[in-house]
């Protein structure tokens, strides 16, 4: 199964559902779709999931894909998966600002995530890892996690200081 979560924000991202839409599939796609009017055919499609059925489908799913927010990525790390991360953008009107598109570079930039900047390029990129899984975290993966979370963290909160 494949999992498209666009998480709880009052803004659309049809950008990701459109892109979704065009996927070739074999198997069942499960879509959180949140306010967004999209959805794509043959797809089971939900406006929101409550956070323990969502972490189920996480934990069912072969392939995550999901917003660029830190809860988003996070649910799916925490149950042993490394998502396909597409961040909303401003320019868009899918946010109020580029935030997702720093935390997505970040967690891209430790392997835990595979980034999607462009959702038009979603299928190349889910192609281009092998069968398209999200992939199971390693033990290491988990370690490697916490330490850029605590460096992320650390950094943002330090430039929130300084800028007061």
């Amino acid at each position: 199964m494949i999992l498209v979560a666009v998480g709880a924000s009052q803004f659309p991202f049809d950008r990701l559902l459109s892109a979704v839409a065009e996927l070739p599939r074999v198997e069942p796609l499960v879509v959180q779709h949140g306010p967004s009017q999209v959805r794509p055919s043959g797809a089971r499609c939900v406006a929101f999931v409550p956070l323990h059925n969502l972490a189920e489908l996480v934990r069912e799913a072969r392939v995550v894909v999901t917003h660029a927010g830190v809860g988003s990525i996070l649910l799916a790390l925490t149950n042993g998966k490394r998502p396909f991360v597409v961040p909303r953008l401003r320019a868009y009107g899918e946010t109020v600002d580029d935030h997702q598109v720093e935390s997505a570079r970040r967690f891209a930039e430790a392997g835990l995530v595979h980034l999607v900047e462009d959702p038009a390029q979603l299928g190349v990129a889910m192609t281009a890892n092998g069968d398209g899984t999200s992939h199971e975290l390693t033990q290491g993966d988990e370690l490697q996690l916490v330490r850029e979370l605590r460096d992320y963290l650390g950094a943002t909160i330090d430039g929130v200081q300084a800028a007061r």
